[in-house]
């Protein structure tokens, strides 16, 4: 990504400026949708949800060589035995309530396991040497990479998984429901289980109880110019072919036998019944419930037998939801608590998808864009304030991150480009909602994603495609120990402040429940307001909370002003003078004449709460 021109930037932000002048105070105060006490109360929760995305292919990797397209030997691997009960512990006392753990399920790989009776996966259609954890290729299986014995995999995630619940932490999961690996093949069903395709009438495109779509009288190509390791390693059974006669169609639904290298090519699309040669009109077949239905039905019955506490479902959006409102409440009859999470983009569908038994949603397209855009200095903090009047649902269903595997690292050169800089970014994404939050490992610690992985690229993310540590991250590792020991000074403060920030969140009546107000909109327009100002307030009866955050590089003086209608809602008298408490440093303010006045450090916030 090129960097903006200071005049280029200039002009962004004065667009940015006249896009989101703010808002007259009959439309936005005091009762406009989340902006109200009667629209937005929530009655406070007992706690915050907090979810820690872990890699476990990465988390506990002890460190290695880091050469790009290295072996398992080379680059090291964590473990499910890897991450103890010291690493879990430590997440507990950091706010954690839910481990998510990416890349448990089998999936593609240039790595030999056939020792272990596992089949080779084909090279040319496995993307980077430890390959995609989102390219299945056993829905019933268990990576063995990620086993100091392969033969005990199961076992080694079972004892994983009791150590995690142990400790009152819950256990959550990928499912991956909409593609498996074009190798799919399960060699760990139980008795009785008929594999996905083994009864497709391959003849056809499109059959209600086929479990993949097909393109007759075709064969799979493998995409040109493509080599997995690059031109000086060979990998096993890397010959530019893969046998698939006929081609299914690709996990991206591309219909033609050759996708392109930018495509989904290493996996394929999985059939709901939907049928996608029926022109525009994608007719479906759901009475009866087809085959996939029944047969993803029992895979996730399988993982909640094995002790998982909730799923993170990949691409939801490109299953039908009709699917959801069928199985999401079968599953809840085995387990009432079991969690849905939605990796979903398409705001218009949220609705629907959490009404089909979503309990939340990816905030991706709207917190996170926005936030990320502010804290890069592209956008002016007003739009924050866009995110929950354009919210078509609750914000408090929607989950909040800066970062995970899909995204660039916080701390990279492509977002905040340090990690302190992206600190009140963190603020509003922690306090803004009640909705739950999401850290991905390494981000407490300021990991910055640097380095060519290999198939990943220099690209500011952590690969999930290469055997890879994380260079910051395994300083509190220290081989095994999770003890912090060899992280600098200012990350041990890095990690301190997170712990301090999502504890307080979690502690805080008004931020696990109660309402929100901006008050941007109202203090936009002031001298006395510097422009990379962000402030709002959550409040309860008993608890009243003022967040001001400062977006700029530069320290800054703000004058935060209340609205006639916000001291309605908080149950005050505007003509009162009296101190508001900042719950980081201690120090008192006097909010008197209806406003307070702060000094706000570069990139720094204020928490505060009022009388």
């Amino acid at each position: 990504m090129k960097k903006l021109s200071g005049f280029l930037l200039g002009l962004l932000l004065l667009a940015n400026s006249c896009a989101t002048k703010p808002r007259e105070p009959e439309v936005v105060d005091p009762h406009a949708p989340w902006n109200s006490a009667e629209t937005n109360a929530y009655p406070p929760a007992s706690h915050k949800f907090l979810i820690y995305q872990l890699f476990v292919r990465t988390f506990a990797n002890p460190g290695g060589d880091n050469v790009p397209n290295g072996t398992r030997q080379q680059n090291g691997v964590g473990t499910f035995n890897g991450i103890t009960a010291q690493a879990l512990q430590q997440l507990k006392d950091l706010g954690v309530t839910h481990v998510w753990y990416t890349g448990v399920i089998r999936h593609a790989t240039m790595d030999d396991f056939t020792a272990f009776g596992i089949p080779q996966d084909d090279s040319d259609v496995v993307k980077g040497r430890a390959g995609s954890p989102y390219a299945i290729t056993d829905y019933y299986d268990v990576n063995p990479a990620l086993a100091d014995n392969p033969r005990q995999r199961m076992a080694e995630f079972e004892a994983l998984v009791r150590r995690t619940k142990e400790l009152g932490l819950k256990v959550m999961i990928d499912f991956v429901p909409n593609h498996v690996a074009r190798g799919y093949r399960s060699i760990a069903k139980p008795a009785g289980v008929r594999d996905l395709g083994q009864d497709d009438d391959k003849t056809v495109a499109f059959a209600p109880n086929n479990n993949f779509y097909y393109i007759p009288g075709s064969s799979f190509e493998v995409p040109t110019r493509y080599n997995p390791l690059g031109p000086d390693i060979v990998a096993p059974l890397e010959d530019g072919k893969f046998e698939e006669t006929p081609a299914k169609v690709t996990g991206n639904d591309v219909n033609r036998p050759r996708p392109s290298v930018n495509d989904w090519f290493e996996t394929v699309k999985l059939n709901y019944g939907v049928d996608m040669f029926s022109g525009g009109a994608r007719t479906t077949h759901f009475d009866p419930p087809p085959s996939t239905w029944i047969k993803m039905r029992d895979i996730l019955l399988f993982w909640v037998g094995k002790g998982v506490d909730g799923f993170r479902v990949d691409m939801a959006e490109m299953v039908p939801a009709e699917f959801w409102s069928w199985v999401v409440p079968q599953i809840r009859a085995r387990n009432p608590s079991v969690l849905f999470l939605a990796e979903i983009y398409n705001p218009s569908a949220y609705e629907r998808y959490h009404q089909a038994g979503f309990d939340l949603l990816y905030d991706k397209v709207g917190l996170y864009d926005k936030v990320k855009a502010v804290i890069r200095q592209v956008s002016l903090p007003s739009r924050i304030s866009d995110w929950w009047q354009d919210l078509p649902v609750s914000p408090h269903i929607m989950l909040k991150f800066l970062e995970n595997h899909d995204e660039v690292r916080l701390a990279s050169r492509f977002f905040a480009g340090t990690p302190t800089d992206g600190l009140p970014g963190m603020v509003v994404t922690a306090f803004i909602s009640p909705g739950p939050v999401m850290l991905y490992a390494g981000q407490e610690v300021g990991e910055p994603g640097l380095g060519t992985e290999g198939f990943g690229g220099d690209d500011g993310r952590t690969s999930i495609f290469d055997y890879w540590h994380m260079p910051e991250f395994v300083k509190w590792v220290n081989r095994g120990r999770f003890d912090g020991a060899l992280l600098s000074e200012e990350q041990r403060r890095l990690r301190a402040t997170y712990q301090r920030l999502l504890k307080l969140a979690q502690e805080l009546e008004a931020i696990r429940g109660g309402a929100f107000y901006d008050l941007d909109w109202y203090n936009r327009p002031r001298s006395t307001y510097p422009r990379w100002t962000y402030s709002f307030l959550r409040f309860t009866p008993k608890q009243r909370i003022l967040v001001v955050t400062n977006f700029d590089k530069e320290p800054s003086r703000a004058t935060v002003a209340f609205p006639e209608g916000a001291w309605v809602r908080l149950g005050l008298n505007p003509a009162s003078r009296f101190n508001a408490k900042d719950l980081l440093s201690g120090e008192s303010f006097v909010l008197e004449n209806g406003q307070i006045t702060l000094d706000l450090d570069a990139r720094g916030y204020r928490i505060l709460e009022l009388p």
